[in-house]
């Protein structure tokens, strides 16, 4: 049941990153988000520090600074910087600093880092002038890292999800897909993040890295987690109660939870010279 954004070769969509309203909105509800949303592999955060000359990480989109706390349990110190201030303001409360901005917008003010990472936030920063902003603010051999989780539930429960969502958000930025082959849409997605890199340059050559693993849901859980999902936190209240509705009679078919394979896709980039 991937959620990505409409294909490119669709004119009458805009490019994900200008969806600024999308992109904004997740801070209606940051305290559920913070609680729901699946934290990063242990692995991809360990890989990241270990590519990293040294200790001082910036964190876009940051959110409520989910990924930004794995970092300073790694031993990082992390600055984070996003566009909501609801967000920001709960990531500051969980011990994280925070710039209210957009990446592209912000100013770095003459500091500069050993590793930027951004965690399900890249799609929503424009692929050239982040990485151009990221290869600004990099020491050299710094590092450039982006990730995201591709999910994929049972069968039944995906059905259900991209059914009613292509009946009651028509004209959603986000397609949504119920087929099992999100691992595939999101290489692409990714594929395009490494062609902005290398549009930008002041990097090596992009890696991909890939790290598989699983968690398990509750009916109540997974309704929990969906409306902080971007094709929903924009809804009125009754059309994302008829979305929740249907989904939770879906996982009921299935015996009340289900586990789900998780994929977390990685781009990264060395930093090699100033821009």
């Amino acid at each position: 049941m991937p959620t990505v954004p409409q294909e490119q070769s669709r004119p009458s969509r805009p490019e994900l990153h200008q969806a600024r309203q999308v992109a904004e909105s997740f801070g209606a509800e940051a305290e559920r988000y913070d609680r729901a949303r699946p934290r990063y592999p242990d692995a991809l955060v360990d890989r990241i520090v270990a590519a990293s000359p040294g200790p001082d990480v910036l964190d876009v989109g940051c959110g409520t600074g989910i990924e930004a706390r794995q970092f300073q349990s790694a031993n990082c110190t992390v600055l984070g910087v996003d566009p909501d201030v609801r967000m920001a303001e709960f990531a500051r409360r969980s011990g994280v600093e925070v710039e209210v901005a957009t990446f592209e917008d912000w100013d770095p003010a003459g500091r500069v880092f050993d590793a930027v990472v951004a965690g399900q936030a890249w799609h929503w920063v424009h692929p050239v002038a982040g990485a151009t902003k990221a290869a600004q603010v990099l020491r050299p051999g710094g590092l450039l890292a982006v990730f995201a989780h591709v999910f994929e539930p049972p069968p039944g429960v995906a059905d259900a999800f991209a059914a009613i969502y292509r009946r009651v958000v028509p004209d959603s930025p986000f397609t949504v897909q119920s087929t099992r082959n999100g691992v595939d849409l999101y290489q692409a997605m990714f594929a395009k993040f490494a062609d902005g890199i290398r549009e930008a340059g002041g990097f090596g050559e992009p890696e991909q890295w890939r790290f598989d693993w699983e968690q398990s849901y509750t009916r109540d859980e997974w309704l929990d987690l969906l409306p902080t999902t971007g094709g929903l936190t924009k809804l009125p209240p009754d059309k994302l109660t008829q979305v929740l509705e249907e989904v939770g009679s879906a996982i009921d078919r299935i015996g009340g939870g289900f586990t789900m394979p998780y994929t977390t896709l990685a781009v990264t980039a060395a930093r090699t010279r100033a821009t």
